[in-house]
């Protein structure tokens, strides 16, 4: 989209811009008629348009071309240019969409300033545009276990409002995400999103990062807090703030102002914060690392963000997202994940959460098979848990020292606290997926000791440390 297409029903109007352009390095195709104009966007827009009104033995003139190109390509800049120039043309030309109107015989050095400036906006149209993909697609909430869909109602509720944010929750679990989703969906959305990264900030440099400063020789270097006016500026890891800092930011949040460094005159603006953090802020607090009264103008609207173990239900779901973005973003081969993969992955521990899953599939799309689907062999990590070369299963150290009885139980436990926890703690979905009936389930569950217990919207399995209470725990959770 760099070239330039000329549209004009004379030859000698035609060439004579072409090789004009081409002299000033722009590449030019060119069209006779309208149907030729239609053919040449349709294979391939261009960066910019130079549209003749009238157009001989054509079915469309150039408003009705001017039309339908910015119907169906907006960000193409068209220039018309006519021997007829009247205002009234001039007028029914920019209202239906024209970057300009130049009127026959054109002076070159006029055309040229004005396809230069047409050009340069249709390089900022495309830039927007990538980079508001981008936003949309980084704020996309992928999952649909019973704690996801809860914490999407809270932030559906919070885009409605200009309230402060505080997300919590592990590294990596995807509390920016979150935080974008609210910023993309709220009056806000046309602002910017300005991240502070307080944890990889010098300490020594953070409050002229956030405040800009006023040199005499270089002028006036806004900051983060400057660059977000009308947006959303997000504190990422907030508990890393220097305390000095803390108290400054305290005081941007009642006044909505600030000096810069070096400055005299304070700055105005009009922000929405949202910040997020994960780690216990009230130890922080009591540790003396934190500003309390900072802690309660942040924390407004708390939204726990779940951990990926939190959410074993959304792992195939995830997965099939990253594959399909790292393809579409990098190139990477097109594969998806066979059912043992997915199953495999989750009932493996993660600790760095979705990043953590994002990564993997990434080393599974560049140095995994090439076959279209990725089987159990290319998780990473699996290797101790792959049959051996003929065929057995490699038992551990321990479960090989047990007789046939106790083995068989510490089997069972360890499978079904797997897939119930694969499962989110859905007693039915383990059931129909472990071949057992509800109450059969339930009963095995019993002699084992194995319970369920709430936790951030879904459910987690564990043993049973006191068989009395813990067993009325677990008919509670099976009723």
């Amino acid at each position: 989209m760099n070239d330039i297409l000329i549209v004009d029903d004379e030859r000698d109007i035609r060439e004579l811009i072409s090789d004009i352009l081409q002299d000033e390095g722009y590449a030019t195709r060119m069209a006779a008629n309208s149907d030729d104009c239609m053919s040449h966007i349709n294979s391939e827009p261009p960066g910019l348009m130079i549209l003749d009104i009238w157009l001989k033995d054509s079915q469309m003139d150039g408003i009705d071309i001017l039309k339908t190109v910015k119907r169906d390509n907006p960000d193409i800049p068209i220039i018309i240019i006519s021997g007829h120039g009247n205002i009234e043309i001039a007028v029914a030309a920019i209202k239906q969409g024209a970057y300009d109107f130049i009127e026959k015989p054109f002076n070159i050095d006029q055309l040229l300033v004005v396809i230069r400036r047409a050009m340069e906006t249709s390089r900022l149209r495309r830039e927007n545009s990538a980079l508001k993909k981008r936003e949309v697609q980084s704020a996309e909430m992928i999952g649909g276990s019973p704690g996801y869909r809860t914490m999407i109602a809270q932030l559906d509720k919070v885009t409605k409002s200009n309230g402060r944010v505080m997300f919590t929750g592990p590294s990596g679990a995807g509390k920016e995400i979150a935080a974008r989703y609210v910023h993309s969906n709220s009056q806000r959305a046309d602002g910017p999103f300005v991240v502070v990264s307080c944890a990889q900030i010098d300490p020594d440099r953070m409050e002229e990062v956030l405040f800009g400063r006023e040199n005499g020789e270089r002028g006036v270097e806004p900051g983060l807090l400057e660059q977000a006016h009308g947006g959303v500026i997000y504190f990422d890891e907030v508990a890393d703030m220097p305390l000095g800092t803390q108290s400054k930011i305290l005081r941007v949040l009642v006044d909505q102002q600030f000096l810069r460094v070096g400055g005299a005159d304070k700055v105005r603006v009009d922000l929405r914060v949202i910040s997020s953090t994960g780690r216990d802020l009230e130890a922080e607090i009591d540790a003396g690392r934190f500003r309390e009264e900072l802690y309660h103008r942040l924390n407004v609207v708390p939204v726990a963000v779940p951990s990926l173990s939190e959410r074993r239900e959304d792992i195939p779901l995830l997965a099939e997202h990253f594959l399909e973005m790292l393809h579409a973003g990098q190139g990477l081969p097109r594969r998806q994940l066979s059912e043992e993969a997915a199953a495999l992955m989750q009932t493996m521990t993660w600790p760095g959460n979705v990043r953590q899953l994002r990564n993997v599939i990434e080393r599974i799309l560049i140095l995994g098979d090439s076959n279209e689907v990725i089987e159990v062999r290319e998780v990473p990590g699996e290797e101790e848990r792959r049959d051996d070369s003929e065929g057995r299963v490699v038992l551990s150290g321990s479960l090989a020292t047990l007789p046939l009885r106790e083995a068989r139980e510490v089997f069972e436990r360890e499978y079904l606290l797997t897939q119930i926890n694969r499962f989110g703690g859905n007693i039915s979905k383990t059931a129909q997926f472990v071949g057992m009936e509800r109450s059969a389930l339930h009963r095995k569950l019993k002699s084992l000791n194995v319970v369920t217990s709430a936790r951030a919207g879904g459910r987690v399995a564990q043993l049973d440390d006191d068989g009395e209470e813990d067993t009325a725990a677990t008919a509670s959770v099976a009723g």
